[in-house]
């Protein structure tokens, strides 16, 4: 959908649609008033369409092949860190406010360019613009039935609410935009409202969607993949709010009780509209049968469209997001087979993400409060209460999900139908090289396999089916952190003891404190929602405005099998670079308004609009 602009080019937009869909592009000039298109009911539904439009890519499928969100978070290292991906530009500290390599992503140009991810700033304005046109018309609209107005109608807030809080996430204070603006606008009064009031206005739009009569709580028909639900609605308030409340973002005032309270309600409304924790395994025969196979399955496999769901987590897919990660994402350095070296490995867990899982006592590994006791991460503060961590069998007695989450040496796997053994060691069929430029091997000691299939390979075409937007899983970590902050310990305990029970974690010790329970529910954060991008942004709100990323992202780690003479092995510790990696400075808790934007709004508000630091 293009749209002619002025003065702000992202925001102001002429009333008229230059459509690139057969049902819109009929008048002989290509052009429709928007008087034309709301008076035909096909063409009215064609409008909404229209709104699902650019919807971000996520996983694999964006920044050159690499899963940005997660290389640039302590979670992961690209092993392409030597090339012009996005990634690779922030490591190497070549990102401008006129030209960055996140907020700027290209696309493969083979690939659907309905989707494309770049320029954000423009394209989330752009669909806000169409979903308040849409607002505005819909009342008056030519539609088959009142049901349909109303649905049609609903389904609109919550999208304009989708990309305001994407927004968010990406540039932080905004303004807001209540209707869609005319080229005689007056734009001197405008100015970015706090993240605050920004999710309030999220707020308004999600409500305008919940109290709908005909807006579903769930998808059931698979011709109806992608379409807004109150569901939808629910997780994108508990997200914005627990955004409002964060140190980055509340401005000195405490939000944290009214967080609590709304994650608690998304959490009971959620749960009394048929969601719940997919913890039963129904396909042992790929995911195996121990405790966290349901969990490995849940995200290798699309939730179904049925009004009785073998998936009830699963909140919002595309279906039709696929990606071949076995070849990227996976054990993709040679194949295994000595003939598929073509492939990169994408993307490696590092080890500040495994340090992250606890043992099977419930225990995390170190010392949540002070990790590590050097700025380089290579002498870890140990847990003294951890009683089952051994540095020289660093991968026994561990948290179940890391094994569905990562690969390290000595991890079993199928490939073309073979067990394989991953051997990391200096020789190694998979050994680290640390070369920059080489993509085919980790640089971190580890693979990542929580979006693989288990047995995916080249030879078989496994694809993730699908990318889940949100999930009940992190809703109830959302409230559990709301809950944390606001004091109300039982209840953040509770959270996170759900989420821990799905794979036969024990329940976090009783009469922990405040501080130790934002800690272990950060922790917990941490391991259950890792390479779904949800770190990155979490470790961004937590800085207070004048922070950076020095303490978490500059100096990240591998871990080196050293083999022994009688069969075992030593690990150790090492730098993954020479010198610190770029992308953890205090700018880059926020991308940077596009120069042009900013010039063009600075002029007319008198007002300063960019980010800090850029």
């Amino acid at each position: 959908m293009k749209l002619k602009h002025l003065i702000i080019s992202s925001v102001a937009a002429a009333g008229i649609l230059c459509s690139c869909t057969d049902v819109l592009d009929t008048a002989p000039d290509g052009r429709l008033s928007l008087d034309e298109v709301f008076k035909d009911p096909t063409k009215v539904s064609a409008f909404l369409n229209t709104c699902y439009n650019n919807l971000p890519r996520k996983g694999y499928f964006y920044w050159g092949w690499d899963p940005a969100p997660v290389s640039l978070s302590d979670d992961a290292w690209t092993s392409g860190d030597g090339g012009s991906g996005a990634a690779p530009r922030m490591y190497q500290g070549r990102a401008a406010a006129s030209d960055h390599p996140v907020r700027d992503a290209w696309l493969d140009s083979e690939q659907n360019t309905t989707w494309c991810t770049n320029n954000y700033w423009t394209r989330y304005w752009q669909q806000i613009r169409l979903c308040s046109q849409f607002i505005e018309n819909i009342d008056n609209a030519a539609v088959i039935s009142e049901v349909d107005r109303d649905r049609l109608r609903a389904e609109a807030h919550v999208l304009r609410a989708y990309f305001y809080s994407e927004l968010v996430k990406w540039f932080g204070a905004l303004p807001v935009v209540r209707e869609s603006i005319a080229f005689d606008s007056d734009f001197s009064t405008m100015r970015r409202e706090s993240v605050y009031e920004v999710a309030k206005f999220i707020e308004e739009d999600c409500d305008a969607a919940i109290y709908s009569d005909n807006l579903p709580w769930r998808i059931t028909t698979a011709s109806e993949n992608l379409r807004a639900t109150k569901a939808l609605a629910w997780a994108i308030k508990s997200k914005m709010m627990l955004f409002a409340a964060s140190p980055l973002f509340n401005e000195g005032e405490d939000h944290w009780a009214e967080a609590y309270e709304m994650n608690r309600d998304a959490v009971n409304a959620l749960k009394s509209n048929g969601y719940e924790l997919f913890k039963e395994c129904t396909n042992p025969n790929t995911y195996g049968t121990g405790p966290a196979a349901a969990f490995r399955q849940l995200f290798n496999t699309a939730a179904d469209y049925a009004a009785e769901p073998r998936d009830r987590e699963t909140i919002w897919q595309h279906v039709g997001h696929t990606c071949f990660v076995w070849h990227i994402g996976y054990i993709g350095s040679k194949g295994q087979n000595g003939v598929d070296g073509t492939y990169a490995c994408g993307a490696c867990p590092t080890q500040e993400l495994v340090d992250a899982f606890n043992t099977i006592d419930g225990e995390p590994v170190l010392d949540l409060a002070n990790p590590y006791a050097d700025d380089k991460h290579l002498v870890p503060n140990y847990n003294r209460a951890n009683k089952l961590y051994d540095p020289d069998d660093p991968f026994a007695n561990r948290d179940p999900r890391m094994e569905e989450t990562l690969m390290h040496n000595g991890s079993v796997f199928i490939w073309s139908g073979e067990p394989k053994t991953v051997q990391t060691f200096k020789g190694g069929f998979n050994e680290i090289n640390l070369t920059p430029g080489q993509v085919f091997n980790t640089r971190t000691g580890y693979y990542h396999c929580k979006f693989v299939q288990p047995g995916a390979c080249k030879q078989n075409g496994i694809q993730t089916p699908a990318w889940k937007f949100f999930r009940l899983g992190e809703i109830i970590l959302n409230y559990a952190e709301a809950a944390a902050e606001a004091n109300r310990l039982d209840e953040a305990k509770a959270a996170v003891d759900e989420i821990r029970a799905r794979v036969g974690m024990p329940p976090l010790p009783a009469g922990l404190g405040r501080e130790e329970m934002i800690l272990r529910v950060r922790n917990e954060r941490q391991i259950e929602l890792a390479w779904e991008e949800c770190r990155y942004f979490d470790l961004r709100r937590w800085q207070h405005p004048g922070g950076d990323l020095s303490a978490t992202c500059q100096w990240l780690t591998g871990m080196e099998p050293i083999p022994q003479g009688d069969g075992t092995f030593k690990y150790q510790r090492y730098s993954i670079s020479t010198t610190p990696r770029g992308g953890a400075e205090m700018r880059d808790l926020l991308l940077p308004i596009p120069p042009v934007e900013v010039a063009r709004l600075e002029l007319v508000t008198g007002e300063s609009w960019q980010n800090p630091g850029w």
